[in-house]
């Protein structure tokens, strides 16, 4: 037997004769149409930001040098990779 969302085909006719009672033979295509653009647009939101989160590049870790000079002991400096203008 079909079952769609755990209904069985006796209640997925009963639920389709109630919408058909409650909403008239004209709006029911209507509204599955909306729902359709609804799930279509939502989709391409949810692909659309996939992608992005995919393709976004990756920021890369500041660079550290080591800097040593003869009357200071080494000492590490950390450089980011867009330094300020001061």
């Amino acid at each position: 037997m079909l079952a769609v969302f755990g209904l069985g085909g006796t209640e997925l006719v009963l639920v389709l004769g109630v919408a058909l009672l409650l909403f008239g033979g004209k709006k029911l295509p209507e509204l599955a149409k909306g729902l359709g653009q609804g799930i279509r647009e939502f989709k391409k939101a949810t692909n659309a930001v996939t992608d992005e989160v995919q393709n976004a590049p990756e920021e890369k870790p500041a660079q550290k040098f080591l800097t040593n000079s003869p009357s200071q002991p080494a000492q590490i400096v950390s450089q980011s990779p867009n330094p300020s203008k001061a």
